[in-house]
């Protein structure tokens, strides 16, 4: 594959290359399915992997470029438009230091070319105009706070944090041992990016929630950019400007976002979203990694904010949700009492005016390729015997507020785990470093019943407008006898989406045997005597009925099922 791609800004442009694709009307109308591009897939034919096929994979660390590449995802985006998916978000695609096996992507040193492990700029164009085609949309990865481990400090040692004190710029790293600054393997690109002022130089951060530390510090090896400073912010609004112009991508995942001054954030946002409106993207999706709790977040996406306090830079479209990720697999597991994910959705109520409006601002998720903050690193199966709480969990994202985002290898039941977040990045197309401990198969599954379950959910909020953009309020059960309660850890999940006139009970059962109980519904809008059909299994019905002076309607449900009920227009059932 060709080296490609300008070596200056002074050679970019910011005219589309064809017709530019649509935004989306709404995000809460998509699914969003998050990959890692060097372990999605590398267009290699391999067997499937069935149970008992396992064989011993070489020891190896999981740290290495395996081959996964953009032609790659575009052989499979059926696979992913029939899980339900509709967005696509791709991990860092630009180019990676030759010499290093950053095949995360993390740590660029060209941000105006693909990396030749992934393809080309041609191959990038060539996903995205097949995916629009699909109905699908392309999300990159992108990263504003540092740059690659291009260059070392004098003496070329390791430098910490001390205070803010600057360290004197050693030289820029080279892939040869030529004297000059070669294309296209030395150094950092484009050249503007070749100003050592550009960089803060103040060290690897050692207190990662201490400020200004962890806003200045370097993010470990990886090289600070000065973003507060005109020219280092301006030269990436340009950069990813370029991307949106020559790509046709649809939106950006901000990674490190407490990292960077919130005013710096906002200019970058703020000049992105009037650029892609400019060229007729009306809702290009703007959203972080911003790791803290929902007061801390909504600084950083408090359009909708009840009160204001201090100087705020709202700039993002929305967060990733991690204080729903926190709390959310404990309670499909039974570890956590329910009333931890009822506090999360009431501290929403005290910070919104409209809490129902407030799922725009959340992407969220239970499996992810970092785990931030997380021990042992695992997803969500991980030593897990049951497959079906995977299902559940994504089910709950499908039917709750927030954009819903799966990680790949969740609907094929993956289960890493360890102490390194290697252990959460498998091949889903059977390279060395394959799931459960093989190597040489893949994972490319359709029939596997975390898919068929997940898309079978996500096929039902398609249709369905309450399940998008409904307000949501969680319901207490009985079995008949006792008054009605919030459930305990471990037994039911019951809860509500209620757009307009319209009301959608879930209820899922978190146990390992047969439960039946009332959940109650709201009485105004589906009374006692009304009949629920489950969208998920449209023969059944269910009538509500008067208990304990409540409206409610009695579900019976296996072990770690699931139903979604809606009330039948009268006449029918």
């Amino acid at each position: 594959m060709s080296e490609d791609g300008p070596r200056s800004l002074e050679e970019i442009d910011f005219v589309p290359t064809g017709k530019v694709f649509s935004s989306p009307r709404d995000w809460r109308d998509q699914f969003i399915y998050h990959l890692l591009v060097d372990r999605f897939n590398d267009c290699r034919r391999r067997p499937p992997y069935r149970p008992g096929l396992e064989e011993d994979r070489e020891e190896w660390e999981g740290e290495d470029w395996q081959g996964g590449n953009l032609p790659g995802i575009a052989a499979k985006l059926d696979y992913i438009r029939d899980l339900g998916c509709s967005a696509i978000w791709l991990s860092p695609i630009f180019k990676n230091r030759k010499e290093c096996n950053t095949y995360h992507g993390y740590a660029i040193q060209n941000y105006l070319s693909v990396d030749p492990r992934f393809g080309t700029n041609e191959d990038l164009q060539r996903l995205v105009e097949a995916a629009h085609k699909k109905g699908i949309y392309v999300i990159l990865d992108i990263v504003l706070n540092h740059t690659g481990d291009n260059w070392a400090y004098e003496g070329g040692g390791a430098r910490f944090y001390s205070g803010g004190e600057r360290y004197p710029f050693g030289f820029w790293r080279k892939a040869g041992d030529a004297d000059e600054i070669s294309w296209p393997d030395d150094a950092v690109w484009p050249v503007e990016f070749q100003e050592k002022e550009w960089y803060r130089r103040m060290g690897e951060i050692c207190r990662w929630d201490e400020y200004p530390e962890a806003r200045d510090g370097d993010f470990s090896s990886l090289k600070e950019l000065y973003t507060s400073k005109g020219p280092v912010l301006g030269a990436l609004i340009d950069v990813y400007k370029h991307w949106i112009a020559k790509a046709d991508v649809d939106g950006y995942r901000l990674d490190a976002v407490k990292h960077m001054e919130d005013s710096s954030t906002a200019i970058f946002c703020n000049a992105i979203r009037e650029y892609a409106q400019s060229i007729g993207k009306m809702n290009f999706f703007l959203y972080g990694e911003v790791v803290g709790d929902d007061s801390f977040i909504d600084g950083y996406i408090g359009r909708n904010i009840r009160q204001e306090s201090g100087e705020r830079f709202p700039s993002l479209d929305a967060a990733l949700d991690f204080p729903l990720w926190r709390v959310l697999e404990g309670v499909i597991k039974g570890f956590l009492d329910p009333e931890m994910l009822r506090d999360r959705y009431r501290s929403l109520q005290e910070l919104y005016n409209d809490h129902g409006q407030a799922g725009q601002y959340f992407v969220t998720f239970v499996d992810n390729h970092d785990q931030i903050g997380r021990s042992p690193i695992a997803r969500f199966l991980h030593k897990d015997p049951y497959p079906e709480q995977a299902a559940l969990a994504v089910g709950y994202l499908l039917t709750s507020l927030g954009v819903p985002c799966i990680y790949y290898g969740t609907e094929q039941g993956f289960d890493g785990g360890g102490g390194h977040d290697k252990y959460i990045r498998e091949c889903l197309f059977g390279g060395r470093w394959g799931a459960f401990g093989t190597s040489g198969h893949h994972f490319f599954d359709p029939n596997h019943a975390v898919y068929r379950r997940i898309a079978a959910v996500a096929s039902i909020r398609e249709r369905e407008l309450a399940l998008r953009y409904g307000r949501q309020y969680f319901r207490e059960i009985s079995g008949g006898d006792e008054p009605f309660h919030h459930p305990d850890r471990g037994t039911i999940l019951a809860y509500s989406r209620i757009l307009d006139v319209t009301e959608i009970l879930i209820a899922m059962n978190l146990s390992q045997k047969e439960a039946s109980y009332l959940a109650t519904v709201d009485r105004n809008l589906t009374p006692p005597g009304c009949v629920m059909e489950d969208l998920l299994h449209p023969e059944s019905r269910f009538l509500v009925r008067e208990s304990h002076l409540r409206a409610a309607v009695e579900v019976s449900l296996p072990p770690l099922e699931m139903v979604i009920l809606k009330s039948l227009p009268k006449g029918k059932g």
